[in-house]
């Protein structure tokens, strides 16, 4: 029979206690991309290469870059915002601009590149820098990307640095874990403005 004076209740508390102080400092895993980020339509960042289509007006199709300030320079209309909006909308508000000049104009929009999506490596990788976000991406794509860790890396303490609307949060992951098996979940998809860094 237990005695009811046994210290256990303290202990368990403090061992829950323990745990949650070890945890601080970092979100859970994060779940996967939303469906929308995924299959939504693509939205134009700066940094993008954009090839602007007038149909039977050459001398208006151009293809451009996003400047920094989010804007495209187009014949006729000066500079036009496109940074934050789909292809689709970019040419609406293109044709609608246009109808000045060019009545019933037919505008195809196309992105051309994608620059604007990076995340960033630093720290003991082959080649830490820049990697354009082509398409969804792991932590693991994205270490595979630069080269894989480098010779003093510490491989289980990598660190995930993320800025959101409530802030910035920081996620770990542990790659001896994740390979043998104990760590599911930590692998997590990659989002543009991501900071990965692999300490020594």
């Amino acid at each position: 029979m237990t005695d009811s004076s046994s210290p256990v209740i303290p202990r368990l508390g403090l061992g829950l206690l323990l745990a949650l102080s070890a945890c601080a400092g970092s979100g859970p895993p994060p779940g996967p991309p939303s469906t929308s980020a995924l299959e939504g339509e693509y939205v134009i960042g700066s940094a993008d290469r954009l090839g602007i289509h007038v149909w039977k007006n050459p001398e208006l199709s151009v293809e451009v870059p996003v400047r920094p300030d989010g804007k495209i320079s187009v014949p006729l209309l000066d500079d036009v915002q496109a940074a934050g909006l789909t292809a689709l909308e970019l040419k609406e508000l293109l044709t609608r601009r246009m109808d000045e000049y060019v009545s019933n104009a037919d505008i195809t929009v196309v992105v051309r590149s994608t620059d604007s999506k990076r995340a960033y490596v630093m720290g003991e990788v082959r080649s830490p820098g820049a990697i354009v976000l082509n398409t969804e991406l792991s932590i693991l794509d994205v270490l595979a990307s630069v080269g894989g860790f480098d010779t003093f890396a510490d491989k289980d303490n990598v660190r995930i640095i993320r800025r959101t609307a409530q802030g910035e949060v920081e996620y770990g992951f542990d790659y001896g874990a994740y390979i043998a098996g104990d760590a599911p979940g930590t692998n997590i998809p990659i989002l543009p403005g991501d900071t990965i860094i692999v300490p020594d």
